[in-house]
């Protein structure tokens, strides 16, 4: 039985601490994407829209991707710090790889690797993992979600 509280309350702090390292790496000019700019962009054009609510979007996904988490730390009847971490390697891989593959063929003001910008399409498509929006895209992608992971796995207790 899932803990929903448990799930809930340590998905919204891990979804705080993924927030706080990817806007840390853009910061820092290791990377230039922002996962709640895109994903507002995605149903607003208007960039101040689109950033409050790709934010409400990105934390009621986060906050899914720890119920998801929960029930799969039920299944293993087991969690820890690092089975959440692994997990995270592996949610924040599929990102990378499949998710912004993705990306573009849903985006509906986002450019493809084969169409240029458009007056709707001005988004640049990530690329193979997300290295058009830098270098160290991946690195901090992968930090983030091993740091959501192992947040969620130290902290989320399995039911008896």
């Amino acid at each position: 039985m899932i803990h929903w509280t448990g799930a809930l309350g340590w998905g919204l702090l891990a979804t705080a601490v993924l927030t706080f390292v990817m806007t840390a790496s853009q910061g820092f000019g290791w990377s230039r994407i922002s996962l709640p700019y895109m994903l507002g962009t995605m149903f607003s054009a208007r960039r101040g829209r689109a950033m409050a609510i790709g934010s409400a979007l990105h934390f009621a996904l986060g906050l899914a991707f720890a119920v998801a988490y929960a029930f799969a730390f039920e299944g293993w009847g087991r969690s820890g710090t690092g089975l959440g971490a692994a997990l995270g390697l592996f949610h924040g891989a599929f990102v990378l790889v499949v998710g912004m593959e993705l990306l573009p063929a849903l985006h509906p003001r986002m450019a493809t690797r084969h169409h240029g910008p458009t007056p709707t399409r001005q988004l640049e498509p990530p690329g193979f993992l997300a290295l058009n929006y830098g270098w160290a895209t991946p690195v901090s992608t992968l930090v983030a979600h091993v740091a959501y992971g192992a947040l969620l796995g130290a902290f989320y207790r399995v039911a008896p």
